[in-house]
């Protein structure tokens, strides 16, 4: 368990705290390209880490991502007119550019460079696949742009959602590096989901519902083994790469593509869960992206307008207690993407970490948060800044593999956790 201030401080992402801080070293997620689709589209609003900001794309093409507000009088710029070049307040007609600097005040005199004097707060907004990205740290502190796998094969061999989840980030993304549950939660999933069914790996997961846990830290965050029973007295090995603050890849199953997620914070009680799936060497199939375009995998249905999931807390995420007895679903909610978020969502906006029961199968989230902890630390009183910000760190990849009992897996499956240009992933 946590003591409450441990608690607080990793999930505590607003302007000034320690966490929130943090985040703001990385590139983060902030938008779909398909939200900014065309030149002088309308704007949109996005909150990050608390800060309510507008993300429009000017008449050139380039992307801005600015404070929400008018320096004016305060009115929400969503309402601004997209037009040559900048986005036009209606109120009284102040105009900014996508780097926020105001263009033009027509009530004052073009002589009297007023509007060169105002300026509202921004951040970079660059495109790396189906993802807008932004930076909101100090700029000379900016990494290189994201090196993912995902955002940087061909167009054909990717695809990316997002939906909004009701909790803090953390106890969504430490449901990410929690591998235990999927021999419970997802197992009626598992033989039957199109992006899941008919690996070999799923027997092993339905056949040991006890995993072994063996977590080695990395570079940019950990490796967190988890072990089960194979034939022939060997394991089978699910490994999933956490890379700070908020990255999972999801261990691969047969030929089926490769998945994961980042958990972005909105604010202190609410996140965004982007989803990626993706093949190294080959294009998704018609058949598999219109199972990830209609809520499979771990995808999930909208309501429609919006990135809210269909099934929600709101009507009680369409359980199933029929199927639920029929073992169709373990917990009666369809869908791999909502039976995670149900659950994480049960627990709170916030979860009390000081109630808390630990095992061993926790070990993977036991130790991801003391590496959060530590760089939060190290940042905030000596300026060292966190790890996982480097390309070499994000060139990972999760694996699935078999192994006989006497070899370690960060050993084995070294070559396999690492991406290898024109080589599959290496799945079970």
């Amino acid at each position: 368990m946590l003591r409450k201030e441990q608690n607080d401080l990793l999930t505590r992402t607003g302007p000034a705290t320690p966490m929130g801080e943090m985040f703001r070293r990385y590139w983060i997620p902030a938008l779909l390209a398909e939200e900014l689709p065309e030149n002088d589209s309308p704007p949109v609003r996005v909150t990050l880490l608390s800060e309510r900001l507008l993300a429009f794309r000017d008449s050139e093409g380039r992307f801005g991502l600015i404070d929400e507000f008018c320096a004016h009088r305060g009115v929400s710029l969503w309402f601004g007119r997209n037009e040559e070049g900048g986005l036009r307040c209606p109120y009284h007609g102040w105009k900014y550019d996508h780097t926020g600097q105001c263009i033009d005040v027509p009530s004052e005199p073009a002589e009297s460079g007023y509007c060169q004097k105002i300026k509202l707060k921004s951040y970079p907004l660059v495109r790396r696949g189906d993802v807008l990205w932004t930076y909101m740290g100090p700029a000379d502190q900016q990494p290189e742009e994201p090196a993912w796998e995902f955002c940087n094969v061909a167009p054909e061999q990717t695809f990316t959602s997002k939906r909004l989840q009701e909790c803090n980030w953390l106890q969504a993304m430490e449901g990410g590096i929690d591998s235990s549950h999927v021999s419970w939660l997802h197992r009626g999933a598992l033989n039957h989901d199109p992006l899941f069914k008919g690996a070999k790996g799923n027997q092993y997961n339905m056949s040991d519902a006890r995993p072994v846990f063996e977590v080695v830290e990395a570079p940019g965050g950990l490796y967190i083994g988890a072990r089960r029973n194979a034939e022939e007295g060997r394991y089978y090995w699910r490994i999933t790469p956490w890379v700070m603050p908020s990255f999972t890849m999801v261990p691969p199953r047969g030929d089926h593509p490769v998945h994961g997620h980042f958990w972005i914070p909105i604010d202190d009680e609410t996140c965004w869960a982007w989803s990626f799936d993706y093949h190294p060497v080959r294009a998704l199939t018609h058949e598999e992206r219109k199972a990830m375009m209609d809520g499979h995998g771990i995808h999930v249905k909208y309501v429609p307008g919006t990135y809210r999931p269909l099934a929600n807390k709101d009507n009680d995420y369409l359980i199933d207690r029929e199927a639920q007895k029929r073992g169709e679903t373990y917990s009666g909610v369809h869908g791999i993407g909502m039976q995670d978020a149900s659950l994480q969502e049960s627990m709170g906006p916030i979860v009390d970490r000081t109630k808390e029961n630990l095992v061993s199968t926790d070990n993977g989230i036991i130790m991801a948060r003391h590496r959060l902890m530590r760089a939060t630390k190290a940042l905030a009183d000596k300026g060292v800044l966190p790890p996982g910000r480097d390309r070499e760190h994000q060139l990972v990849r999760s694996a699935a593999v078999i192994l006989p009992p006497e070899q370690a897996f960060k050993d084995a499956a070294k070559e396999d956790l690492r991406v290898r240009p024109g080589v599959r992933q290496s799945s079970v």
